[in-house]
């Protein structure tokens, strides 16, 4: 971690935007991952690679982090080659699983090949497929669209159909094969997001991965491990912007005071700062329940997608805030800012858009809400071990059926002002759902539901900000200044449900229950102000490059 940071900060924001903006592909990067052995280290499981290589999420998130606060570019070749390694730990194909940490050690990076041009990341409508020769071998044939690293790949996991039984199925291809033809780069970035054709690509018994179910699963079970990354890289790129912002905003005078004494500008740093600490509570607390997770204990796979959609959405939240500050200085080429205002948007966008989450989310809507169980409680997952159940996860299908603990616990464990206001909400959205819940045709209302979700997301995610800030200590003024910014979005998502097209009377009524004000306290808004104000000059990336960090 600490070398990564020393490279950063002597490359310096010069180069750093200059790449950026000329989409220079960032073999200097790639080059110390490979010289300080990072990606070997931290994506080998135990027992494929050196002493200290492990999959260990806690680390994991570490450097999703620091990649992130330098720059999206450098966390999404990682990102992606996390993806890219999924299936193959997944499978039982040791001869691929050797194969891939032989790359790893030599700095390789890795694909995904799963979403098609016309499909996204439809699963179902892949049109890869394999065709059996009659000797044992197959070829290969289709697009691949959307798949970071695809240029320079060691190894891309390909996901298609068998041509004859139609049974899914994972296979290994090379971008060196001259039968792999890359055809462009589908984005104007630095990173390299390829899009790639097989034709007649020959593939042997010792390149597939997986078949029929276990493929299925193996493609669904890499996102619940990759996916989660996203909410890491929102986090990374809204720190490195806070900074920036409020050095800006400190040492700027308009009408003869500082920019930082208007009250307006105070409130979008206090609410862009609870909002960043709620990011992290959350991304830090979902981590412990993916470590912690069995076959028994799934609870992960809610906790997930809430960081997947919700964290990634707040974060654009946190950049428009303090874009309304530093206004025109947020659009300069040789400012971190202008990078961040772009690429945070991508994020809830990535790897499955916001409203897939969502839906995903709502499955386990009515066991978290009205059917608690008893569980032992999860305390924070930070020890050095191989996280051995991400690539043992099992089938993806019941997801109705899994059982949370009592998230009221945490509500009632932190009784803060603003705590209190939403757990009232909590309570009228209870009402909500069990008075008038979706009818047969709203069910089918996606706009409907998808706003519905939003409401129930909010309560998972103060559950795991709550049972996050008992364990890391953070101050009561804080957590209520989250709270008072989380009442006022569900006041705001539940007059947008009021005013849907297909809301009935009784829901429009319920609906208005929902509405609160948050708790006012001056002084704890001051208190948490200074914080932020406190950040000025606390960090700033030097122009031509320095030494390590502070």
């Amino acid at each position: 971690m600490r070398a990564t940071i020393d490279f950063f900060e002597r490359k310096g924001k010069e180069r750093l935007t200059h790449d950026d903006l000329e989409r220079v592909w960032y073999a200097d990067f790639l080059a110390h991952q490979r010289e300080h052995g990072l990606f070997a280290t931290m994506a080998t499981p135990s027992g494929y690679g050196a002493a200290d290589s492990r999959w260990d999420t806690s680390r994991i998130c570490e450097f999703n982090e620091i990649l992130g606060f330098y720059g999206l570019a450098y966390w999404y070749t990682w990102q992606v080659s996390v993806l890219g390694l999924g299936p193959i730990w997944m499978s039982a194909n040791e001869d691929a699983k050797r194969k891939a940490a032989a790359h790893l050690e030599d700095g390789g990076i890795f694909a995904f090949g799963l979403s098609e041009r016309a499909h996204g990341a439809d699963l179902y409508s892949s049109e890869m497929t394999l065709t059996p020769t009659g000797d044992g071998t197959y070829l290969a044939n289709g697009e691949k669209y959307y798949i970071g690293n695809g240029n320079e790949a060691a190894m891309v996991s390909t996901f298609g159909r068998m041509a004859d039984s139609g049974e899914w199925v994972f296979f290994v291809s090379d971008p060196r094969h001259p039968n792999y033809e890359l055809i462009r780069n589908v984005t104007n970035s630095q990173s390299y997001v390829s899009q790639f054709r097989l034709e007649d690509y020959p593939v042997t018994e010792a390149d597939i991965l997986h078949r029929g179910d276990e493929a299925w699963n193996a493609a669904l079970n890499t996102i619940n491990i990759g996916k989660y990354n996203l909410g890491w890289a929102s986090i990374g790129i809204c720190t490195h912007a806070l900074y920036e912002a409020i050095t800006h905003a400190s040492n700027r005078v308009l009408y003869k005071r500082p920019v930082t004494d208007f009250p307006h500008v105070q409130r979008l740093f206090t609410e862009a700062y609870a909002r960043l600490v709620a990011m992290k509570l959350v991304a830090l607390r979902a981590s412990d329940y993916m470590r912690a997770a069995t076959r028994e204990d799934r609870r992960y796979l809610l906790y997930n997608p809430v960081v997947k959609m919700k964290v990634t959405t707040e974060g654009e939240r946190v950049i428009d805030r303090l874009w309304d500050v530093i206004a025109a200085k947020g659009f300069e080429s040789d400012t971190y800012f202008a990078m961040a205002a772009r690429d945070i948007r991508a994020l809830p966008k990535l790897e499955g858009t916001v409203h897939v989450n969502i839906a995903l989310i709502l499955k386990f809507m009515p066991n978290y809400l009205f059917n608690p169980q008893p569980h032992e409680a999860i305390p924070r997952m930070d020890q050095p071990h191989n996280d051995d159940f991400l690539f043992d996860q099992g089938p993806t299908r019941a997801l109705s059926k899994v059982v949370f603990h009592d998230y009221r616990e945490a509500y009632a464990d932190r009784p803060l002002p603003n705590v209190q206001v939403f757990t009232e909400q909590i309570e009228a959205l209870r009402e909500l759902v069990m008075q008038a819940p979706p009818d047969e045709d709203q069910r089918r209302d996606t706009d409907l539901l998808l706003t519905l979700g939003d409401l129930f997301t909010l309560v998972v995610y103060g559950q795991l900000a709550l049972e996050g800030a008992r364990i890391d200590g953070i101050s009561d003024d804080v957590v209520d200044q989250i709270f008072a910014a989380l009442v006022q979005d569900a006041s705001e998502l539940a007059i947008g449900l009021h005013g849907k097209p297909s809301t009935t009377a009784d829901q429009q009524r319920l609906c208005l229950a929902l509405v609160r004000k948050p708790a006012v306290d001056a002084e704890r808004y001051a208190r948490v102000w200074d914080e932020v104000h406190a950040l000025d000059g606390a960090y700033e990336l030097s122009a031509a490059g320095a030494g390590a960090a502070a």
